[in-house]
């Protein structure tokens, strides 16, 4: 086999990947693809079906839409079908395809219509693809439909052209596990035929289409994108079929183009000119930038060059990739192959003819190697001349020359007073060291000066006869040429390990500083602590100062910086230009060059999230790394402030939900609540009414019974009148407007009032009072105290059993007063103790059921207004004691508080 097709033989995981595609029990998939209804997807689907059937496969109809098309319909007659299960949805009964009965029945190929729609609510999935999947899961093959507008990556486009935005969308991973795609087309002109009689739509849906999405443009341009992504599709597979069976590539059955962009003058204009040329082919086309040793050594600008003309090209609408690799033309030739590039675009090489002689030109490497691949090679006379011009391109340093001279006058002052000790051909190993060592510290070109000077300054000053190039002894020659051939290929090799130490230690530094700065991020918590750490991580990178600004209103702020100078009116200019065009601007690129800084936008999408400010020192300019740098520290805080942003959207959506769950427990609360009492009083005064009337019926009713039932009324009255006083109390403590009378009040008096306010409600039961001894006055708003206690009553009494006692302590400690509400009800979890004291809360299981999760919230708002505190603690033996602080203060002081 050949050394090109030995290149492109399958890697391991290749193999292994299509051996288990080819040996699992997963089933297969088949998209026939539209791009609009009325193509005829869903009748490609059933001949393909009947075909497969004549095979003898075992198929079944899991779901296929007719839409009422008479020749669909015949379609279906000798194919299974599966009976659909019906959904009760809001009073509407829903068809869906009957997942459960199609794994049941288990076939080989089941045919299920519409991929992209969305299942009736109570189905197992919320989305047929998701049926689609689990079926392809158990091993059972599936044909299926789809048109373009529902692919998901495609919806912003669809949109875009239609101005339609499509809501049932499929994920792409579905279409690209695709074994299969079948294109289905029709002309427009036909479709809108079709939708014209009738065979689309029913008249009136035809009518209302027509105006809207089946437009001839609409259908033209999601035609051309059904028809590219098959092409792509197409063209997948064949590169794949090329990779498993090791063919050599390229095979020209459509056209890709890759321009190879390097540093220096002439980058642009190769981008241009391959855009015209990929317009003209109607072609894909890369931009291309390998990063040898070589070009790691380059200045800064001609870096610089490189990356401003991949922007274009970008901009241009390339794929942009960057290779590495030790020759240009082997990085870009073997990538050529691997993409099923068909043409490469180049410039002509601005070094002069002599170096391409001796040292080979990239352009001559790339033609002899490119075997069937067009080359085009553009002439870039001008670039040329404007690159020969005096001060175009400065000169590189001679120090490094010099030292390496230096080092090799060492060695031969060495070697001179040594030769009398050690052999002539030992001492080549000085000269040897020398050149490692300018290789490793000096660079290449040194290295190289080194190597031939060393050499030169053997033979002259340490071979016989000495102070001459004449050698006496031939085998010396042999000395000369190994020391020449290791000292240049040792040299040069050492130079590009160095050179690649210095490319990873910067991409090292590089990468370290993004992952400080992606923790720091992932830590930081509001913009304004995420915009504090990109600013002060930028500023410690690029050591420059560092703003970062957002919009707020109608403009640019400020919320972090390191720069104590303010930004003027121009600077925001700036960035606002960069936030609304979502590209960098300032100093160091094409757009207000001018500015005193270099605005770099935080974008997620299509979104703008702020702009980082970078304001470096008169006379200092950025890297090119320093640059990528700053775009992925861009990139990083652009998905930091979207992340906030989500997590304050989600947030908020919280509280709708609690507000919401609220809502619907008060609703239900209430309404239960406001139910049983009026529900009681309507009985108790029907009774009554009842017993006044006709001949006879007082003598039914006792004075007792009379008694009761009023007893009954004015209960449930009372409890009414309790439920609207902790709605109405609820309300003005959640709105601020209750306003506490504090006076010197007395504990023994407020434990009174507070039982005797439900007395009622403890009536049948042992209640227990103990006061300590000379307890002091406390300051408190009595009213609102006693409705405190009487609510910790009532929640004892309502958690507790009939015949359970409830005690009442009163006691002072620490300078605070408490009183403890004790019951011996059904006890609270501990996990559940503090959730008590929460609005609509009631212990799901617990007592009577009644009340509406009020009172206790109500008590803990009104304690705290008090600067108090309440607590619920289990009993030893069963029980709760709910436990009410309050702090003793100034007995003297009276009045108003908030």
């Amino acid at each position: 086999m050949t050394a090109a097709a030995d290149e492109f033989k399958p890697t391991p995981d290749e193999l292994l990947a299509h051996a288990e595609r080819s040996e699992r029990a997963r089933g297969r998939l088949k998209v026939f693809l539209g791009y609009a209804a009325g193509v005829g997807k869903t009748y490609a689907m059933l001949e393909a079906a009947h075909e497969r059937l004549r095979e003898g496969t075992d198929v079944i109809v899991a779901y296929v839409e007719t839409h009422g098309r008479a020749e669909t319909e015949e379609l279906l007659t000798g194919l299974e079908v599966t009976p659909r299960a019906s959904l009760e949805y809001r009073e509407t009964t829903f068809q869906e395809m009957d997942l459960e009965a199609v794994l049941v029945r288990a076939p080989r190929l089941a045919l299920v219509d519409e991929l992209a729609h969305t299942n009736a609510p109570g189905s197992r999935h919320a989305k047929r693809y998701q049926d689609v999947e689990e079926l392809l899961r158990a091993g059972i093959d599936v044909y299926t439909t789809v048109n373009v507008q529902h692919i998901q990556s495609l919806n912003d486009v669809v949109a875009q052209v239609t101005e339609v935005t499509v809501r049932e969308t499929v994920p792409d991973r579905v279409i690209e596990e695709a074994e299969e795609i079948e294109l289905v087309d029709l002309p427009p002109d036909e479709l809108l035929d079709r939708l014209r009689a009738g065979k689309v739509y029913v008249p009136d849906q035809a009518a209302r289409a027509a105006q809207l999405f089946f437009r001839k443009g609409n259908l033209a341009a999601l035609r051309e994108l059904a028809l590219r992504l098959a092409a792509q599709r197409a063209d997948e597979d064949m590169r794949a079929y090329m990779r498993l069976r090791s063919i050599p590539g390229p095979w020209p059955v459509t056209e890709r183009l890759l321009v190879c962009v390097g540093p220096g003058p002439m980058g642009h204009r190769l981008v241009r000119a391959a855009k015209r040329l990929a317009t003209d082919l109607k072609a894909e086309w890369l931009a291309v930038h390998v990063e040898t040793p070589r070009t790691l050594e380059l200045p800064d600008e001609d870096r610089d060059s490189a990356a401003s003309a991949l922007r274009l090209a970008e901009e241009l609408g390339a794929r942009v990739v960057t290779l590495t690799g030790q020759t240009v033309a082997a990085a870009v030739v073997d990538y050529c192959r691997r993409a099923n590039v068909t043409k490469i675009v180049i410039g002509k090489p601005l070094a002069r003819r002599w170096r391409d002689v001796i040292f080979g030109s990239p352009v001559d490497r790339i033609i002899r190697q490119s075997g069937s691949i067009d080359v085009y090679v553009i002439p870039t006379a001008a670039e040329r001349r404007a690159s020969s011009a005096p001060g175009q391109r400065a000169l590189a340093p001679a120090w490094p020359y010099a030292v390496s001279l230096g080092m090799v006058v060492a060695a031969t002052i060495a070697g001179w007073f040594l030769h009398r000790v050690i052999q002539p051909t030992n001492l080549v190993m000085l000269y040897l060291a020398m050149v490692l060592v300018a290789a490793l510290y000096l660079g290449r070109g040194p290295a190289v000066v080194a190597s031939v000077a060393g050499v030169l300054a053997f033979d002259f000053f340490l071979v016989d006869p000495k102070l001459t190039l004449v050698v006496s002894d031939t085998q010396y020659i042999l000395t000369f040429v190994g020391l020449l051939a290791t000292g240049l290929i040792t040299g040069t090799l050492v130079s590009q390990v160095r050179a690649q130490v210095q490319s990873a230690r910067r991409r090292t530094a590089h990468m370290a500083g993004l992952y400080d700065l992606a923790k720091d991020l992932s830590a930081a918590m509001g913009p304004d602590h995420l915009a504090q750490t990109l600013a002060a991580r930028a500023s410690e990178v690029v050591e420059a100062q560092v703003s970062v600004l957002v919009p707020r209103g109608d403009g640019l702020v400020c919320i972090a910086s390191t720069d104590s100078s303010a930004l003027t009116e121009r600077d925001k200019a700036v960035a606002t230009w960069a936030l609304l065009h979502r590209q960098r601007a300032g100093r160091g690129t094409d757009t207000l060059p001018t500015s005193d800084g270099l605005c770099v936008p935080l974008v997620t999408g299509e979104t703008a999230r702020g702009v980082m400010w970078v304001r470096t020192s008169p006379g200092q300019e950025l890297t090119r790394g320093q640059r990528r740098l700053l775009d992925g520290f861009a990139q990083l805080a652009a998905l930091a402030f979207e992340r906030v942003v989500l997590h304050e959207q989600a947030r908020k959506l919280e509280l709708l939900g609690e507000a919401e769950r609220i809502q619907s427990a008060l609703l239900q609360s209430v309404s239960h609540e406001l139910r049983t009492p009026l529900a009681s009083i309507t009985g108790v005064l029907s009774a009554l009414a009842g017993a006044g009337e006709g001949p006879g019926t007082q003598a039914g009713l006792t004075p007792e019974a009379r008694r009761e039932l009023l007893e009954t009324a004015r209960d449930e009255a009372d409890r009414l009148n309790r439920l609207v006083e902790n709605l109405l109390d609820m309300t003005r403590l959640e709105s601020g407007l209750l306003r506490l009378r504090v006076e010197p009040s007395d504990v023994q008096d407020l434990i009174g009032s507070a039982l005797n306010q439900v007395s009622a409600r403890l009536r049948d039961r042992q209640v227990t009072v103990t006061v300590a001894p000379d307890l002091a006055l406390v300051p408190m708003d009595f009213v609102l105290m006693v409705q405190v206690l009487a609510n910790l009553l009532d929640n004892a009494a309502r958690y507790s059993p009939r015949d359970s006692a409830v005690e009442v302590a009163a006691d002072e400690a620490g300078g605070r007063v408490r009183v403890a509400v004790s019951d011996r009800g059904y006890g609270i979890a501990p996990g559940e103790r503090a959730r008590v004291f929460g609005k609509f809360y009631r212990v799901p299981g617990v007592g009577d059921g009644g009340g509406t999760g009020l009172g206790l919230a109500i008590a803990k708002a009104i304690v705290e207004a008090h600067g108090g505190s309440v607590r619920a603690d289990g009993r030893p033996g069963g029980g709760t004691t709910m436990i009410v602080e309050l702090p003793l203060g100034d007995t003297e002081a009276s009045g108003e508080a908030t």
